[in-house]
């Protein structure tokens, strides 16, 4: 168990949010000062706080509250699994920061990733082939800067920017909408561990044994914008719980980038309505990070690199514009390499891409 958490602290807490609603619990947290003192409060002092409804309820310990208790103390024992209590010194301060924190943080992996510059990369659960390539090479790009890369552990682009975040050495974060106790969508379970395994972290505000509810996915999303110092749209319906996020980050202070797509796709919509709205449009990870450079600067991970074979290619490619045919000659890299090789090139901001299908080495300083 946490050093800083008592079993009757514990018990307070867990009983505080299984009770009302966390507004609710945040003003009578201000009037108590502790979640075990809320529970001391006069009940006039309820009774000013609590519609009757709300009061009735309060009054009387869930009937799973004693189970809840149990399971939560011997889960925060394990490797790896801390409890975040609002009141918490680590309690990641941006996400305090927000107009609605979480009550309480379910952590399993490495807790140190939320004192970490963060950038949420978000998108459509069905995203187009190049969608998802954006999403995975924008984010291992990002990564390597030493950036951490949140999102919400769904299928498609969130899946893509957590792949892409592993595949750099980096670090990553999963909100997710159930209790850790269990992996949604299933099809995500091997990601889940893979994530695990590689330093990430997975975060809930859901108590264990929390099952799927569509009313909690977009409720998480703020949690997702909360943490992080950006907000990356990949592709996005005009109804998407992605413009949600976006929104959320918006409001929260925080900058929000879209990828703008072709006009004929519906997965582009939702990104071309953030950037009439004001988001800033992004072709590269070079455009993020110049948002991004008057923000702390993140310390860069150790990552294994190929820089002879970058070299190798930038130097083929001379100042001049030049073909993908023209390039294939010069290196004798086929077609598929040469083009992940570019693109990620063009992510890092050392090439452009020009009409006509054409590439051009960008002059650096």
């Amino acid at each position: 168990m946490n050093t800083a958490l008592t079993s009757s602290e514990l018990a307070a807490w867990l009983r505080l949010t299984e009770s009302v609603g966390p507004g609710a619990a945040r003003r009578l947290l201000a009037m108590a000062g502790s979640a075990e003192a809320v529970f001391e409060l006069p009940a006039a002092a309820l009774d000013q706080t609590l519609p009757p409804k709300q009061r009735d309820a309060f009054s009387r310990p869930p009937e799973h509250l004693a189970e809840l208790i149990a399971n939560a103390g011997a889960w925060v024992q394990q490797p790896g699994h801390a409890l975040l209590t609002l009141g918490d010194p680590d309690y990641p301060p941006q996400l305090l920061a927000t107009a609605d924190p979480p009550l309480l943080l379910w952590l399993q992996g490495r807790r140190e990733l939320l004192a970490t510059p963060s950038l949420a990369i978000v998108g459509s659960r069905d995203p187009t082939a190049q969608g998802a390539y954006n999403a995975r090479a924008f984010s291992r790009a990002l990564a390597r800067d030493g950036y951490t890369i949140v999102s919400g552990l769904a299928l498609g682009v969130d899946a893509a920017a957590h792949e892409g975040a592993l595949d750099a050495g980096g670090a990553t974060i999963a909100v997710v909408g159930t209790g850790l106790d269990q992996v949604y969508p299933r099809r995500n379970a091997g990601l889940a561990a893979r994530l695990l395994d590689g330093g990430g972290l997975m975060l809930s505000e859901y108590a264990l044994g929390m099952p799927v509810l569509q009313a909690n996915f977009p409720k998480r999303n703020r949690i997702i914008a909360g943490l992080s110092q950006g907000c990356l749209v990949v592709e996005a319906a005009v109804q998407s719980g992605s413009l949600i996020t976006a929104r959320l980050a918006a409001e929260a202070g925080r900058e929000v980038f879209a990828i703008p797509g072709s006009i004929h796709s519906p997965q582009s919509r939702g990104c071309h309505a953030l950037i009439r709205q004001g988001a800033k449009l992004v072709e590269s990870a070079e455009d993020v990070r110049e948002e991004l450079s008057g923000q702390v600067a993140p310390a860069a991970p150790e990552v294994a690199q190929a820089p002879h074979e970058q070299h190798a290619l930038l130097d083929a490619m001379g100042f001049d514009p030049v073909s993908l045919d023209a390039l294939m000659a010069r290196c004798g890299w086929p077609a598929p390499e040469l083009s992940a090789a570019l693109l990620e090139l063009e992510l890092e901001g050392h090439v452009a891409r020009l009409a006509g299908q054409l590439f051009q080495r960008r002059r650096q300083g």
